[in-house]
């Protein structure tokens, strides 16, 4: 892949998702509850979505997303665009701090039913003169959310057998998204940044970690590979809601992972103790970019530009500063019912955003 990542000196991104009001929030759940058809649902989110793109353009940012106001979740969009699974069938207990939310399950053979965040993109291009950043989900993330042994084992003997149907339906929303002119596409891979938890591998029964790491490099590659023309980032956080994480510990057992996948960019939580500490950049690849966490989403107070400047100036002796963009730790709301607060999130993007200023000024 030829493509540098690098824009401006210190480009700064969105991770995906902004709080919703709460007629947004009511909105989804009457569109799910079919109290709403998707259409009307769709009408009435063509109102607000602007204001989400417009936030992000008034806090300063390079690249914008449409804050994901139109999904109930980053993992569930899948879900809602492919046919073959029974809706809200299990609480996952992969995250503690997010075990109240139901997941579906596969349950059948998977076909499309429509596209995942295309119509999104194009609704999103038509908004900004901004760079576009358009998230979907990772197979091995679908896999570790939506399958389970109870409920799937018929259309998908393995979690394994799973995760790779779901390459395919990524890999063709991603041909689409690149047709229409996104500059950047994110691909969600929490799961693999949760393994370096071993409550959560308890949890999950898990005891191959290279397997597991194995399985996301095969997922990412098998989306990427060979698709020119776009930054390809891939997303690594702990999880959270309610401002709480569902993990905790510092990246160092994943990090060989990072090497070999077809992207180019990694956005990591860092901004948060619970990431464990700078100091695993020593090993990160050479080859990529650093999406830098510089804003801790979980933490109510707004941080100072100048608290940015010194969270990327920790890591310059790791890292030129040619390979460092800026980002916050997460979405804000990867659910629609993560109690998070809009304008909360709008004041930390624009510290954000003048931090990166800054930086610009002194190294640029």
């Amino acid at each position: 892949m030829t493509k540098s990542s690098r824009n401006q000196l210190f480009s700064t991104f969105v991770v995906g998702s902004l709080p919703r009001p709460q007629w947004v929030r009511d909105l989804i759940e009457d569109r799910k509850q079919g109290r709403l058809s998707w259409h009307h649902a769709d009408s009435l989110l063509d109102a607000a979505v602007p204001s989400a793109i417009s936030l992000q353009e008034r806090a300063g940012l390079d690249y914008v997303s449409d804050g994901e106001w139109r999904r109930e979740s980053y993992v569930k969009v899948f879900a809602d665009a492919v046919e073959g699974f029974a809706y809200d069938t299990h609480i996952e207990p992969g995250t503690q701090a997010a075990s109240s939310i139901p997941y579906p399950a596969v349950v059948s053979k998977m076909a499309s039913r429509r596209p995942i965040a295309a119509d999104e993109a194009r609704f999103l291009k038509k908004h900004t003169t901004a760079k576009a950043i358009v998230a979907i989900p990772s197979p091995y993330t679908i896999g570790r959310r939506m399958w389970t042994a109870q409920h799937s084992t018929k259309a998908y003997p393995t979690r394994e057998d799973f995760m790779e149907a779901c390459i395919p339906i990524v890999r063709s929303e991603v041909q689409r998204l690149v047709r229409l002119g996104v500059e950047a596409i994110q691909l969600d891979d929490p799961w693999l940044a949760l393994l370096v938890d071993p409550d959560y591998r308890k949890r999950e029964n898990i005891a191959d970690v290279d397997h597991e790491k194995e399985m996301s490099v095969k997922c990412v590659n098998g989306v990427t590979q060979g698709i020119e023309g776009v930054n390809f980032s891939v997303h690594l956080c702990h999880a959270h809601f309610n401002r709480k994480h569902g993990t905790k510990g510092s990246y160092d057992l994943i990090m060989d992972a990072l090497a070999p996948m077809k992207v180019h960019r990694f956005a990591m939580e860092f901004a948060t103790p619970d990431a464990g500490g700078i100091g695993v950049l020593t090993r990160f690849p050479k080859n990529k970019t650093l999406g830098l966490g510089v804003i801790d989403h979980t933490d109510k107070n707004v941080e100072t530009p100048e608290k940015v400047v010194a969270r990327v100036e920790a890591v310059l002796d790791m890292l030129p500063k040619t390979r460092i963009t800026l980002n916050p730790d997460c979405g804000f709301s990867p659910s629609s019912i993560n109690p998070m607060d809009l304008d909360e999130a709008y004041l930390k993007l624009k510290a954000m955003c003048q931090g990166a200023k800054l930086l610009r000024e002194k190294y640029g």
